[in-house]
């Protein structure tokens, strides 16, 4: 979302961070492109004037201008001006404390991703924090929303309200307020009815339901590529319903993020949560450092830590080291890895929240370089036998032959796959020499990945991730 943004700024402070020396001058014509930048980002105008006249200030302060890295100063002084805009460290979350059934009233407009955001919200209350949810669609007025609440209730495996045809939402708040006593639920997602604008009839309907449910949580569901819009809309339901929190859905589309950057410091309402894909587990908690951290270029490596560990299976993972101790790499152990890399988001994701590496993927897209290969490569080994995933040794010309017509690849695509392979085996046989971790960084710096896969050379000697990994490797 953020990528023209951070596109922008990055040649901004390229630009300051290759002068020696800054004087105030140089620091206000940054602070105009900065501001240009937003602006074409779609960030409110009230916002970005309250941005730039902050980061000026401290800024052009003698001790920025006449530190040893200026240019690192002020990056640092947008960064934290970024956080604060988006919300600060800070960012509470849900109310749970309160004695069952703890309502969650969903609201926003219709075609926000309301009811969808509604069940991957009760799968992660769920999953993450171990409660009993069900949920219960107020929205009598579009077709089949009652019966898509119940599909996806069904597929997250959340209990969702029965329906009854003809009760108006008062009366299905009611409804779901005395089953969830009965069935000891500890908290009541209400999916309310939208508009495909805001009106006096949705705001009065929101109001009724507040009343009989008194919710702990009324989250407003905006979509993120409605631009300013998003923004106008969440000022009207912040005057009408008490709102506690924003969640932006499409927070992986193409928009230009303006939205996002606005809304916090528009509504005074937290970002609680993030929408990022179309699956039901692509909900993810607001980290504004992080977010920042992503739109500056410094990466967000907490965000890939925390997608491996739950793309990866603790003993898959102790397997896997087990393997690596003893320098052994197979086709299958490839595999696999090729596998968790598209749990976590491909290539393109990855690539996106590593420090340092938004030229890599700029790279991947202009040759064209996408998760498809991903899949081409698991196609190649699919199409070799059990033997000769474990002795790749094994393939010669007439068995690569095979290889290519099964998988529907050339010949040269199964020799880079093989190429790929070898430089990874001899990492890990490094990794044993060198005894330990230590090791990893000749995986990405020196071959591996990055060596095998053209576009996806990154500062390190030929590999896909920082050059500097092994010496925070080393550090650990």
């Amino acid at each position: 979302m953020f990528d023209s943004l951070s596109d922008r700024l990055g040649s901004v402070f390229d630009k300051l961070r290759g002068r020696g020396a800054l004087n105030e001058a140089d620091v206000r014509e940054a602070m105009r492109e900065v501001r240009i930048a937003l602006l074409e980002a779609d960030v409110a105008l009230p916002v970005v004037r309250r941005f730039i006249d902050s980061v000026t200030e401290q800024a052009v302060g003698q001790s920025v201008l006449k530190s040893v890295t200026p240019g690192q100063q002020v990056v640092k002084i947008v960064n934290d001006a970024l956080v604060e805009m988006l919300g600060g460290d800070d960012v509470p979350g849900l109310d749970l404390a309160a004695a069952p059934p703890v309502v969650i009233m969903m609201v926003g407009l219709q075609g926000s991703g309301k009811t969808t955001t509604t069940a991957k919200l009760a799968k992660l209350l769920k999953e993450k924090h171990g409660k009993k949810a069900m949920m219960a669609s107020l929205d009598v007025n579009r077709p089949a929303a009652q019966e898509q609440l119940k599909v996806l209730g069904e597929q997250v495996d959340v209990a969702t309200l029965p329906i009854i045809a003809g009760q108006q939402p008062v009366d299905i708040a009611t409804r779901a307020l005395q089953a969830a006593k009965l069935q000891a639920i500890d908290v009541l997602l209400l999916d309310t009815a939208g508009r495909l604008h805001v009106d006096q009839q949705l705001m009065d309907e929101m109001q009724a339901v507040a009343a009989i449910s008194t919710p702990k949580e009324v989250l407003l569901v905006v979509d993120s590529l409605t631009g300013q819009d998003a923004v106008n809309v969440a000022q009207s339901f912040t005057a009408q319903v008490p709102l506690t929190g924003v969640v932006l859905t499409r927070m992986d589309g193409d928009a230009r993020g303006g939205a996002a950057l606005s809304m916090r410091a528009v509504t005074g309402k937290p970002i609680k949560f993030a929408g990022t894909g179309e699956k039901l587990d692509a909900l993810e908690v607001f980290q504004p450092s992080r977010v920042a951290g992503r739109i500056l270029g410094m990466g967000d490596v907490v965000s890939i830590v925390e997608r491996a560990a739950a793309a990866i299976e603790e003993e898959e993972a102790e397997r896997m080291a087990a393997r690596m101790a003893k320098g052994q790499f197979d086709m299958n152990d490839l595999r696999q890895q090729l596998r968790q890399m598209q749990k976590m988001g491909g290539l393109g994701a990855l690539a996106g929240m590593m420090p340092g590496m938004k030229k890599a993927k700029q790279a991947m897209e202009q040759s064209g370089m996408d998760d498809r290969v991903l899949l081409r490569m698991d196609a190649i080994i699919g199409s070799m036998t059990p033997k000769e995933r474990i002795r790749p040794d094994l393939l010669n010309a007439k068995r690569k032959i095979r290889i290519a017509k099964g998988s529907g690849v050339q010949v040269q695509d199964v020799n880079k796959l093989l190429k790929m392979h070898q430089e990874m085996e001899r990492a890990m046989k490094q990794i044993k020499k060198m005894g330990g971790l230590a090791g990893l960084g000749k995986l990405f710096g020196g071959g591996g990945l990055g060596a095998a896969m053209p576009g996806l050379g990154g500062p390190g000697a030929g590999g896909g991730l920082p050059s500097n990994l092994n010496d925070l490797l080393k550090k650990k």
